[in-house]
């Protein structure tokens, strides 16, 4: 029972905050911002739903893909952001946002 409800929690917790990344990554006006609301909430809501479906699911065989699962999302998402990140910042678009241009040296 007391399993059952933490799962519950967990799985809706989740929910909100993915719910809240895709709302920024709409609404968000800026590429850097977009891309915090779309890696940082995301996989932390993901993790969250991910725990409450193995603690629902209590020693399942299918428990070690919900592992595998948050491992990847935990290896690729950094990945991906950084890869946002670059291909903006090549595009010119970050010029104005940026406090010091740091790369302006290197990627010339």
């Amino acid at each position: 029972m007391i399993l059952d409800v933490l799962a519950a929690v967990l799985v809706l917790g989740g929910s909100a905050l993915a719910l809240t990344a895709a709302i920024g990554v709409v609404r968000f006006p800026d590429t850097l911002s977009r891309m915090h609301a779309a890696s940082k909430p995301q996989v932390l809501g993901l993790l969250l739903v991910l725990a409450g479906a193995a603690i629902r699911l209590r020693g399942n065989a299918d428990v070690g893909m919900v592992i595998l699962a948050g491992l990847f999302t935990l290896i690729t998402a950094p990945v991906v952001a950084n890869r946002v990140g670059q291909l903006a910042y090549r595009e010119q678009n970050l010029k104005d946002r940026l406090a010091s241009d740091e790369l302006g040296d290197v990627s010339d």
